[in-house]
């Protein structure tokens, strides 16, 4: 049961209170340790998952806590996005958003919510539903935006005290980074949404009277 895979997915669930608190401590360095942590765990994601398969070692603890520590990072990365997004409008605006609405927060919480109810129907039915190429597509550009608005808010702050906010670079890239930032948010609301439907019509049997 404590097998490595399984243990990697604790330190994740162990790391990700530190993805919550750090942006909201003033400076650029906590918002960048953030940014570090982030990758650190989105990375190990993918690790803990390959040495599962690769070894052999997927036991029902891992299934159970690999999904578990995926919605509490989405859940801590969020909380802090939302706030300082909302509150911090004349450093931390994104271009065409402004910030991060709280419709946006609630539609991939809300949809990793309904596909852990939608595996669970499925799986009362004899139906797997494992993951899909539309499902980490997803996966991806959220964790692209995350990452990279976490290293916008540290850009940010970085710019007065370390003398780049007037220079063209600071003006240059805060273009480049806040329209990569807003491109990647609309991405991946787009498949948040598409790769649910996906899920509803792949798996549209669940909700007749006898399963396909």
């Amino acid at each position: 049961m404590w097998n490595l895979p399984n243990i990697i997915t604790l330190i994740r669930i162990s790391m990700t209170p530190m993805v919550a608190l750090l942006p909201f401590i003033e400076g650029y360095w906590p918002k960048f340790i953030a940014f570090l942590v982030f990758v650190t765990v989105a990375l190990t994601d993918v690790l803990d998952g390959y040495l599962a398969r690769s070894r052999n070692q997927i036991t029902d603890l891992g299934k159970l806590l690999d999904p578990l520590a995926d919605k509490l990072l989405l859940l801590a990365s969020l909380i802090p996005i939302y706030f300082i997004s909302r509150t911090r409008h004349d450093l931390y605006d994104i271009p065409v958003w402004g910030s991060i609405p709280l419709w946006v927060c609630l539609l991939m919480l809300g949809r990793e919510f309904a596909m852990t109810v939608l595996r669970w129907w499925g799986k009362r039915r004899g139906i797997i539903i494992s993951a899909g190429g539309a499902g980490k597509l997803k996966t991806a550009f959220q964790s692209i935006f995350i990452g990279g608005i976490f290293l916008w808010f540290a850009f940010r702050d970085a710019g007065r005290p370390l003398g780049w906010e007037h220079t063209p670079f600071f003006a240059w890239w805060s273009r480049w980074h806040g329209g990569f930032v807003a491109v990647a948010l609309f991405l991946a609301v787009a498949l948040t949404v598409y790769s649910f439907l996906v899920y509803l019509y792949r798996y549209r049997a669940l909700f007749s009277q006898r399963p396909e």
